[in-house]
């Protein structure tokens, strides 16, 4: 089980069997979210985008080496792209990047950038770049679905929805970088177990964010 093909399988296996339904996308979809909601959003995924920046630059400085540190350069700065395109959406709801960053996040909304920023101080290289390969179409696949939903149902323009569309499908030079550096590790020594938890760990706080976001949205 030392091959980055048997790994992804596996975590993916793991990840199947704690999946739960992201009720906030659904609720989304049905356009059943109100606006305000939508202003949290945005509001916690400033807080998480902006950490995840801070994580990405650091693991791109603890691995400066090829391929781990071009990953870990390119994902923050896509991170610095997607926090450009989030002040749009932000902007389409009336909300400034004062009020983002006056915003106060949901605990638990939290967890998954501090466990990032846990992994980026203290995992491998293998860690993140395994979450990466491991969560990509699954999460490219929620951020679609909120872009469609947010055009469709609540009226926004494709413009204003840019950041979600960024993060609907990861580049393949991206997942490559990510296969190389997950190679490298692995060949290095990394803990193939240790990065398949980080991926497992990694998609359900990301489950957990959607989760905090629906909370108390009763619609019977």
């Amino acid at each position: 089980m030392s091959t980055v093909t048997d790994l992804i399988d596996v975590a993916q296996g793991q990840m199947q069997a704690q999946t739960a339904p992201p009720r906030f996308i659904d609720l989304l979809q049905e356009g059943l979210v109100p606006k305000e909601r939508l202003g949290r959003l945005a509001g916690e995924l400033y807080q998480l985008v902006r950490s995840d920046r801070r994580s990405f630059a650091l693991l791109a400085a603890r691995f400066p080496t090829s391929p781990a540190g071009d990953l870990y350069l390119a994902m923050a700065e896509g991170e610095g792209e997607a926090l450009r395109l989030l002040l749009d959406f932000a902007a389409a709801l009336g909300i400034g990047e004062q009020a983002l960053r006056d915003h106060e996040p949901m605990p638990l909304a939290q967890a998954y950038p501090a466990y990032l920023t846990q992994s980026a101080l203290f995992g491998t290289s293998s860690d993140i770049a395994l979450a990466l390969l491991a969560n990509a179409l699954e999460s490219g696949r929620t951020y679609a679905r909120i872009a469609d939903a947010l055009v469709s149902r609540y009226g926004f323009q494709e413009s204003d929805v840019a950041h979600f569309r960024f993060f609907a499908e990861t580049p393949q030079p991206l997942l490559d970088q990510a296969t190389a550096t997950l190679e490298s590790g692995l060949a290095a020594g990394d803990d193939p177990m240790a990065a398949v938890r980080c991926a497992r760990t990694v998609h359900a706080l990301e489950g957990e964010f959607w989760i905090c976001l629906a909370q108390d949205l009763n619609f019977g």
